[in-house]
C-alpha cells in the first residue's frame, strides 16, 4: 500500500525562532495582562508550539507600576513568604509591593501561570519588566503588542 507518511514535527532549542515583543502594562489588569504574556513566553501562540521546550518569545513590560487591579484586590490580596526562620512568614499587600518594587506585582503574577519546573524556570528569564518607559531592549527591535484594544 502506498499511504504517504506524516510525522510529528517537535521543536528544539536549534529549530524555534525567537522574537521580542513589547508590552505597556498602563491600564492593564494584571491578572489579564499575565496570562497573556505567559501565554506568549511558553509559545503557545506559535503552531510548532511543543510543551517540553522553551519555545516562546521574548518580552519586555513597560509601565508596570501602572497596571491595575480589579474590586479590592489591592488591599485584600495578599503575598506570602518565608524567611527560613521559625515565625518568619512575611505578608504583604500589592499596594505596600508597589510602592517599593512595582515591576514584582507583575512577576509574581506571570510566575504563577508558568509551570512549576525548570522549564518554568528557564521562562521566567525571557520576561523582563520595568516601572517606566525606559527599557534597554532597543537594540532588539521588540514589536509592540496590544491587549484589549
Amino acid at each position: 500500500m502506498n499511504t504517504p507518511s506524516y510525522k510529528t514535527i517537535s521543536a528544539n532549542s536549534g529549530t524555534v525562532k525567537k522574537e521580542w515583543f513589547l508590552v505597556d502594562a498602563e491600564n492593564q489588569i494584571v491578572g489579564r495582562l499575565a496570562s497573556e504574556v505567559a501565554k506568549i513566553l511558553r509559545g503557545k501562540h506559535k503552531p510548532s508550539y511543543t510543551p517540553h521546550v522553551d519555545c516562546g518569545d521574548n518580552v519586555v513590560i513597560i509601565n508596570a507600576e501602572k497596571a491595575r487591579f480589579t474590586g479590592k484586590k489591592l488591599s485584600d490580596k495578599q503575598y506570602v513568604r518565608y524567611t527560613g526562620y521559625p515565625g518568619g512568614q512575611r505578608f504583604a499587600t500589592p499596594k505596600v509591593v508597589l510602592e517599593k518594587h512595582p515591576e514584582r506585582v507583575l512577576q509574581y503574577a506571570i510566575k504563577g501561570m508558568l509551570p512549576k519546573n525548570k522549564l518554568g524556570a528557564k521562562l521566567q528569564t525571557n520576561v523582563f519588566i520595568y516601572a517606566g518607559t525606559n527599557h534597554p531592549h532597543e537594540a532588539q527591535q521588540p514589536k509592540e503588542l496590544k491587549f484589549n484594544s
